[in-house]
């Protein structure tokens, strides 16, 4: 009896494990992201030095703390993109003795390079707008933190340092979207920057 239970087993395992598997893995992905119609605003406060057009899904908020501290001036915002989580910084300085354009220009240039870290890549290319505002964008790509990054200036009196980022581990290939949706916002507000 025990042996024609033995044998019943064995066989009912061996038909059970050549079934074919009711669960096939699916490969990771990411999630769809669904981005808003570009349109645009003015931001022109009389307080401020400056002005361009930011997108209308976007809100601008004063920067009141800069790693701790309080901001050289009151100039200083960040336009945040609450519904796709992420945030342009935006730093003013005032060109003077104290902080002369190559100075500006130099640090600029290191804080976008710091990313060389994690970058595959680092495109930079000069832009002039019709309003006499020049400067300077850097493209980064791969999993860097921040992957545009601008500076603009007119040489003489205002200069303006902007970086994008996302409230996110950085991911190139997930990012890639919303980075290309938002560049085209940023040079929106750089082909409109006026200064005062």
């Amino acid at each position: 009896m025990f042996r024609y239970f033995l044998v019943f087993l064995i066989l009912s395992v061996g038909f059970l494990s050549c079934a074919p598997p009711s669960y096939t893995p699916k490969p990771k992905g990411y999630f769809r992201i669904d981005t808003p119609q570009h349109s645009y605003q003015v931001f022109d406060k009389a307080d401020f030095p400056y002005s361009f057009q930011y997108p209308v899904y976007a809100n601008i908020q004063r920067d009141t703390s800069f790693f701790g501290q309080k901001p050289e001036n009151p100039y200083w915002i960040n336009i945040n993109f609450p519904t796709i989580g992420g945030m342009v910084y935006i730093s003013y300085k005032e060109i003077s003795q104290k902080q002369p354009l190559a100075k500006l220009l130099e640090d600029a240039h290191q804080m976008s390079y710091f990313h060389t870290k994690k970058a595959d890549y680092i495109e930079d290319f000069v832009f002039h707008n019709p309003n006499g505002v020049s400067g300077v964008c850097y493209n980064v790509g791969g999993d860097a933190a921040s992957a545009y990054q601008f500076l603009a200036t007119d040489s003489v009196k205002h200069y303006m340092r902007g970086a994008l980022y996302f409230d996110v581990t950085p991911n190139a290939d997930s990012l890639r979207p919303l980075n290309e949706f938002l560049k085209r916002d940023i040079q929106q507000m750089l082909y409109t920057l006026k200064w005062k």
